[in-house]
C-alpha cells in the first residue's frame, strides 16, 4: 500500500537539502547532489522561489502528519453530510484543531443547510425470480409510500431510449442502464433522469451508478427535480445488477421490482464554514484562498470526497506557519459545508465576502482526489496560466508540474463568477470516480505519500502566487 513512500521522501529531502538545508529534525543533513540547471524558458523570478519551494515540500513530505489528520477525521467521526450531528462535529474539531496550528482569524461563518435522512430503504426482483439487489436512495429523493412501491421495471440504455418508449413508461420503474464515461457525460442520468421518467408517468428511477464498475458496489450522489414535474423516488443499483436487468429485458422476461425508501427532508439546519488564515505581510487585503468541502455523502467515510481535499488545503496552510513564511498577500483556507446536496457553502461565501472578492487575487479547490497522475488545472489569461506552468516547474521532483485549462470547483463556483477570480483546482482523480460516493470512500484506499504530496504541491503554488510582487495575471509593478 505504501511502496512509493520511500523514493518520494528521497526526492523531497533531496531537493529540500539542496535549496535550503534542514527544513526539521527529520530532514537528512548529509551533502547531496546539487540539481540541474535551470532550463532557458523558465522565468528569472522563479529563482527566488527555488530555497522556499524545497523546504515546503521537504517539510511536506518527511512524515504522515497530513494522512494521520485525514485518518482521525474518517476514523473518529466518518460520513457527515449536511445536517447530522457528524457535520457539526467535524466543524468543531477543524476550528479547534486550526486554532492549535497556529493559524490565524480562525473562525466560523454561519450556513443553514439542507437536512435530508436516508432512512431504512431495500430493493428487490420479485418477478421472474426474488432476489435482494445493491442500491443506495439518491441523495435528496423523496421517499416511497408506506409499504414501498411495486411495479414493472423497463430498462432503457439512454434519454433517446426512454422518450422512444414512452408509451410503455407509465406506472413503471425506469431503469438507467447507462455505463460510465466520463462523470460529466454520465451524470446527467442520475441528475435529470428521475424527472425524465417522472414526465412519461414513470412511478420509481433506478439509476446504473455513476462510476466504473466493480465489485458490485453502488454510488449515492445528488439530483435535481425539475419544477412543474412529479417527484418519484430514485435509487442507484451498481453495474452489475443494471446488467443483470438488461440480460432479462433482453430476454423478453416480465420484470417485476419492490423500492423501499424512508427518504425525507428535516428542517433546515446551522452549519458552516471553517476559516484560518495566514495574514499577508505587505497587501493583507488581497486574498488567495483554497479550500475544500467538509461535508460528505452519508455512506463510506468521505475520505476521498472530500477529506483529502481539506486536509491538503489545510496542511498547506501550516506548513508555511510551521516554517515562519509570511507572503505579501493573505493566504485563506476555506473548509466549505454543504457541497453535495446544496451548494449552500460556496453561496454564503460569496454573499458574506461580497465587498472583497475584488481583492481575490486566486481561488483553489481540491475536490477531484489525491490519487496519481496529479496536475493543476486552471482558468485565466494567457500571463495566468504561464505564471501557473512557471510554478509548477518547482514540483517535477514530486511529479506535480503538469498543467492543464478547466480549473475550478463547485465551492469556488460562485464567488469565482461574481468576482471574476482565477480559478485553480488540485486534480488526482486515480481512482476517484471508483470510490466517491460509495461505502468504498475510506481513509484505507488513499496513501500517505499522496496527502503529503498534494500538501506541498498545494503550498508552494499558493504561496508563491500570494507572494508575488505583481498579482497573478498581471504585469510586474
Amino acid at each position: 500500500m505504501f511502496t512509493r513512500l520511500p523514493l518520494v521522501l528521497t526526492l523531497a529531502a533531496t531537493l529540500a537539502a539542496v535549496h535550503a538545508g534542514p527544513v526539521s529534525a527529520q530532514t537528512p543533513a548529509q551533502a547531496l547532489p546539487q540539481p540541474s540547471a535551470t532550463p532557458a524558458a523558465v522565468p528569472a523570478w522563479l529563482d527566488g522561489y527555488r530555497d522556499t519551494a524545497g523546504r515546503l515540500i521537504g517539510a511536506a513530505m518527511v512524515d504522515q502528519f497530513a494522512w494521520r489528520r485525514l485518518a482521525t477525521l474518517t476514523d473518529g467521526i466518518g460520513n457527515r453530510l449536511s445536517g447530522s450531528p457528524e457535520l457539526t462535529r467535524a466543524i468543531d474539531w477543524a476550528l479547534a484543531e486550526m486554532k492549535r496550528d497556529g493559524l490565524e482569524n480562525v473562525h466560523l461563518e454561519p450556513v443553514m443547510v439542507p437536512h435530508w435522512v436516508r432512512g431504512r430503504e431495500s430493493l428487490a426482483i420479485v418477478e421472474p425470480a426474488p432476489h435482494q439487489v445493491v442500491m443506495l436512495g439518491l441523495g435528496d429523493s423523496i421517499g416511497t409510500p408506506q409499504g414501498g412501491v411495486q411495479a414493472e421495471a423497463i430498462v432503457v440504455r439512454s434519454f433517446d431510449e426512454l422518450d422512444a418508449a414512452a408509451s410503455r413508461v407509465k406506472g413503471r420503474i425506469v431503469v438507467f442502464n447507462v455505463p460510465f464515461t466520463t462523470y460529466d457525460e454520465t451524470r446527467p442520468y442520475r441528475s435529470e433522469g428521475p424527472s425524465r421518467a417522472a414526465r412519461h408517468g414513470a412511478v420509481a428511477t433506478l439509476v446504473r451508478s455513476v462510476g466504473p464498475a466493480g465489485l458490485r458496489l453502488p454510488h449515492t450522489g445528488g439530483l435535481n427535480y425539475a419544477a412543474n414535474t412529479p417527484k418519484i423516488p430514485a435509487a442507484a443499483i451498481t453495474s452489475e445488477d443494471a446488467e443483470r436487468l438488461q440480460r432479462m429485458a433482453d430476454r423478453g422476461d416480465r420484470i417485476v421490482l419492490t423500492l423501499q425508501m424512508e427518504a425525507h427532508f428535516e428542517a433546515d439546519a446551522p452549519s458552516a464554514n471553517v476559516v484560518g488564515e495566514i495574514r499577508g505581510r505587505e497587501k493583507p487585503d488581497e486574498l488567495v484562498v483554497i479550500g475544500g468541502h467538509i461535508d460528505s455523502w452519508d455512506v463510506g467515510a468521505g475520505a476521498s470526497d472530500d477529506g483529502g481535499g481539506i486536509v491538503a488545503t489545510w496542511e498547506a496552510l501550516r506548513l508555511i506557519k510551521s516554517l515562519g513564511l509570511r507572503p505579501r498577500r493573505t493566504l485563506r483556507v476555506v473548509l466549505w459545508t454543504n457541497e453535495e446536496n446544496g451548494d449552500r457553502g460556496g453561496e454564503a461565501y460569496r454573499d458574506a465576502h461580497r465587498a472583497e472578492l475584488a481583492k481575490h487575487v486566486m481561488m483553489l479547490e481540491a475536490d477531484s482526489g489525491l490519487f496519481r497522475p496529479v496536475s493543476f488545472a486552471i482558468t485565466g489569461n494567457d500571463m495566468t496560466r504561464d505564471t501557473v506552468r512557471a510554478i509548477a516547474s518547482l514540483l517535477t521532483n514530486i511529479e506535480v508540474d503538469t498543467v492543464t485549462p478547466g480549473g475550478g470547483g463547485t465551492d469556488i463556483g460562485p464567488s469565482v463568477t461574481a468576482g471574476h477570480i482565477p480559478a485553480m483546482s488540485y486534480e488526482g482523480t486515480g481512482d476517484y470516480f471508483l470510490l466517491h460516493h460509495t461505502p468504498a470512500d475510506t481513509v484505507d484506499k488513499i496513501e500517505p505519500v499522496d496527502v503529503s504530496r498534494a500538501a506541498a504541491a498545494i503550498a508552494v503554488m499558493s504561496y508563491i502566487i500570494a507572494d508575488l510582487p505583481q498579482r497573478l495575471g498581471t504585469s510586474a509593478e
